[in-house]
């Protein structure tokens, strides 16, 4: 095994692109590389053409598996429980879990004992996200907005008693959720974070 050229790709991830470079061979004996080494366990595949250190995937922290989590469907951001859980809207905690919305389709990946979910919402719905430390996520009311959004198709779940509303800006809630269908803007008022609709 050839555990030092693969040690030279100092990054949390990457493609086929940097396995032949850091073995000096062609394209297609990377790919081939590739499929021997998560065989072998020394990388892990997120999804085609994206692959992680097994040791760098062991060290890493929140932030990192936040990039990863955009990685795996693009475009995504960080949303739902996740986003809440970051912000400390929620006192929920998620373990080896990461949500996210998308645009494409709803979906989940499995990588070394941790899930990541991608939630279809509806393209005119994406947005209310920032850049923060290399990764995309929601604002914490477009967390929550996502959530009654999901939740008011029948699609989610969220632990609404584990919510602290105070740390909610509801002049923001309110101007972002106009552009929500009106069975979600219900289901809001219903659970107080909206008035009459």
């Amino acid at each position: 095994m050839k555990l030092t050229e693969l040690n030279r790709i100092d990054k949390l991830y990457f493609g086929y692109e940097e396995i032949a470079r850091a073995f000096n061979i062609s394209l297609s004996s990377a790919k081939v590389t590739a499929c021997r080494y998560v065989r072998q366990g020394l990388l892990l595949r997120m999804k085609r053409n994206l692959y992680v250190r097994r040791d760098m995937w062991n060290a890493a922290g929140l932030t990192e598996k936040f990039v990863l989590a955009n990685l795996g469907q693009v475009p995504s951001y960080i949303s739902l429980t996740s986003a809440l859980e970051y912000y400390e809207v929620t006192t929920q905690v998620l373990r080896d879990f990461f949500e996210s919305v998308a645009i494409k389709r709803t979906r989940q990946i499995k990588l070394n004992g941790s899930t990541f979910r991608y939630s279809k919402i509806a393209e005119g719905l994406y947005f209310g996200f920032r850049k923060e430390n290399g990764y995309f996520i929601a604002t914490p009311e477009k967390a929550l907005l996502d959530a009654f959004y999901l939740m008011s198709y029948g699609r989610y779940s969220l632990d609404i008693p584990a919510l602290d509303s105070t740390k909610l800006d509801r002049i923001e809630m309110k101007r972002l959720s106009r552009r929500f269908p009106l069975r979600t803007r219900r289901m809001l008022k219903k659970h107080g974070y909206l008035e009459a609709v």
